[in-house]
């Protein structure tokens, strides 16, 4: 990894930040471990951010910039344009190493929150109401991190994977149905399975349907 040591600002540090994280994972980003990285003492770092909670809201800035966002296309579908927002957020957060885990449960700040409100805009002009459109954007958002989360685990686990290799013909036995629909539909991470999923989400939603909820 590349060592700065002078010239820092709050961009330059987000982005040495997320390189570490993709060095050591979330659970072993430190301050003083960015420090070492960046040539510099840990109080230096303070005055870019106020503790550890603003670092991991400015990296989670950096992977949901603004390119990650497009606006709504003359005469493009809000499905097609809320589908193709939540693939270039999952993208985004597959990026970069437990991406998924890194933004739950940062701050958003002004910025996104002005993408949202623009967003909110997009989806009341397709029928929506405030509250029915904040919800699908709220949910899809969730969806796509959660699912994320689910296949960054599960690329961990088959990481570590040791010990015996299971009787598969005992598990078929046990589980049948289960066992197929693995065959056929392959595992829950697939791209396919995001894409049923995220299908059936914007669906649900449609204002224009009885399920839909208008808000």
């Amino acid at each position: 990894m590349t060592v700065v040591r002078a010239g820092l600002d709050r961009a330059a540090v987000a982005s040495a930040a997320l390189d570490l994280l993709d060095e050591v994972g979330l659970d072993g980003l430190s301050v003083r471990r960015l420090a070492e990285v960046l040539g510099v003492r840990s109080p230096a770092l303070y005055w870019h951010f106020r503790d550890k909670a603003e670092l991991l809201d400015l990296m989670a800035r950096e992977i949901l910039r603004p390119d990650v966002h497009t606006p709504v296309r003359s005469g493009e579908d809000w499905r097609e344009w809320v589908a193709d927002g939540a693939r270039r957020r999952r993208r985004a957060l597959l990026s970069r190493r437990d991406g998924a885990r890194l933004v739950v449960g940062t701050r958003p700040g002004f910025e996104i929150a002005a993408r949202t409100e623009s967003d909110l805009g997009v989806l009341c002009d397709a029928g929506f109401g405030a509250v029915g459109g904040f919800r699908l954007l709220v949910a899809v958002g969730h969806y796509v991190t959660g699912f994320v989360i689910e296949e960054q685990g599960a690329a961990r686990r088959h990481a570590a994977l040791t010990g015996p290799v299971p009787d598969v013909a005992e598990i078929e036995a046990m589980t049948p149905l289960l066992v197929g629909a693995l065959v056929d539909g392959g595992p829950p991470e697939s791209d396919e399975a995001f894409e049923h999923g995220l299908a059936a989400l914007i669906a649900g939603s449609d204002p224009t349907t009885a399920g839909g909820v208008r808000g």
